[in-house]
């Protein structure tokens, strides 16, 4: 019998597009208004948000007073958003500190200047050099760089900082007889773990609790116990996942697409390379300039633009050395040359990013006082949850969360939009808000991790040369028992009164 060819990641989410854009024409758009509320954050600063009032949802009428369909045309002038615009709307959507076009100019940036670093071989003879010296010792490195990623998400929401980790690690565990889905695990799912389960992130947790309208950063307890409970999972599969495939390669998802890796290694290893001078001042650059990147992101709150800045630095340095100590034969329009194709490698990933907001788009964004479809399934998920009892409201608030970042993935604006709703919510149907907010955290950090409307998996997949069809069919499995494990969470912060 013949398998089944999972589509390309394009196809798939022109399908949803279209899907989208048939609700439009099905289901009437409605609006809220809004408030502005006051919150203190950790550090005692004030903060404000424009927030939904509960209950003020309202359906757009016509000039007959009826409820408003407002189906989306084929084609739309004048920069609107139409069923075909939706490329290069979603492409061009948003601004340089976010989705789409900030995460756009940051995949080519960043992939241009690893383009640069990559040319220089040293990373192909670092391997070598840490293979030679590790002795197995890399089962040891495989948990430590988890629970560090694990903890940058936990506590400064880190994700699109994954992104070049993921370009710098996941050539090397596939050079040291691993796959591209370990160095996935290892950057990626493992901040999404910390990000889903903080304690203290400043993005999610502390908005989330501060729209509610309680205590920021209260249930720190309960909540560092979630994370070490799933970081340790998380741990543990890593690994098991590592040993299995190191042990037969051919069963990796990723077995056909790390062939662009091994051929950059096997490069390396014909050429009987030794780790020079030249070689080791890269890495050393690399070093600082990861170490520079934390202390800015940590310290100085870098996002994007600096982000991105940095990386270009690094590049040029390393190709500066490069030239100098004329590491793989590079000349200085070599510089040039390997930085456009290592944009060239990721543009696929940078377009899905643009591709994937403009789902949102069609559904009319994600603005609650502008009448959406969006606005009008919230309001429905509220009405139906105020007539359950609280343990069974509570584990549909985290179903609902769960769907609901499909559509809005960046946390603070899911916080935003769905929190003022939540809360109030909770309070009649006989759940605390703390629980309610672990349920929005829950359902928003999982789902992250299989999402193709989260620019950041899809920049990290593009990476790894995984097709998102091919990785959702992979990782399925593993959201399950997450999603397992969170409604046990859950439904015991019910039955404890967490607050």
């Amino acid at each position: 019998m013949k398998k089944i060819k999972m589509p390309d990641t394009y196809i798939i989410i022109f399908f949803v597009v279209v899907l989208a854009a048939i609700l439009t024409h099905v289901v009437p758009v409605g609006k809220f208004h809004m408030q502005e509320v006051t919150y203190t954050t950790e550090t005692g600063a004030e903060k404000t948000r424009n927030v939904p009032v509960p209950g003020s949802f309202k359906y757009e009428l016509n000039e007959n007073g009826e409820e408003l369909i407002k189906g989306i045309k084929f084609f739309e002038p004048g920069g609107e958003v139409g069923f075909s615009n939706y490329i290069f709307e979603g492409v061009t959507s948003g601004d340089k500190w976010g989705t789409a076009v900030g995460i756009v100019a940051f995949i080519l940036i960043v992939g241009g200047a690893f383009g640069i670093i990559l040319k220089t071989g040293a990373v192909e003879t670092g391997i070598y050099s840490m293979i030679n010296k590790s002795k197995n010792s890399e089962l040891l490195m495989i948990p430590l760089l988890f629970i560090l990623f694990s903890l940058g998400g936990a506590v400064f929401g880190m994700g699109e900082e994954a992104i070049p980790f993921a370009m710098l690690i996941i050539p090397i565990l596939v050079g040291m007889g691993y796959d591209s889905v370990t160095g996935i695990l290892i950057t990626y799912i493992s901040t999404q773990i910390g990000f889903a389960t903080s304690w203290m992130n400043p993005f999610s947790v502390a908005v989330a609790q501060g729209v509610s309208g309680i205590p920021v950063l209260s249930g720190a307890g309960y909540r560092i116990f979630i994370w070490c409970f799933f970081t340790t999972f998380g741990v543990i599969y890593t690994l098991w996942y590592a040993k299995k495939v190191k042990k037969n390669p051919e069963s990796s998802i990723a077995y056909k697409t790390d062939e662009y890796f091994r051929n950059d290694f096997k490069m390396a290893d014909a050429k009987d390379v030794e780790f020079r001078l030249g070689h080791k001042l890269v890495i050393l650059v690399m070093i600082l300039g990861m170490a520079w990147v934390v202390w800015g992101v940590v310290k100085e709150g870098y996002y994007l633009p600096e982000i991105a800045t940095q990386f270009v630095i690094m590049g040029v340095l390393s190709g500066i050395i490069g030239v100098v100590f004329k590491l793989n034969s590079m000349t200085i329009n070599d510089i040039a040359t390997s930085f456009r194709k290592g944009a060239e490698d990721l543009v696929g990933a940078a377009l899905v990013v643009g591709m994937a907001k403009g789902i949102v788009l069609i559904l009319g964004g994600t603005s609650a006082d502008t009448p959406t479809v969006l606005n009008t399934m919230l309001n429905s998920v509220a009405n139906v949850l105020g007539s359950m009892p609280a343990a069974f409201s509570a584990w549909v608030m985290y179903i609902f969360q769960s769907l609901f970042n499909f559509f809005v993935v960046s946390g603070s604006g899911q916080a935003a939009l769905t929190m003022p709703i939540m809360a109030p919510l909770s309070d009649l149907v006989g759940v605390t808000r703390q629980v309610a907010v672990l349920a929005f955290q829950l359902g928003d950090g999982f789902t992250n991790m299989i999402v193709p409307t989260s620019g950041i998996l899809m920049a990290i997949l593009g990476v790894a040369k995984i097709e998102w069809g091919i990785w959702a069919k992979y990782q399925i499995k593993f959201q399950l028992i997450l999603f397992a494990f969170g409604s046990i969470f859950v439904l015991f912060g019910v039955f404890t009164n967490f607050s």
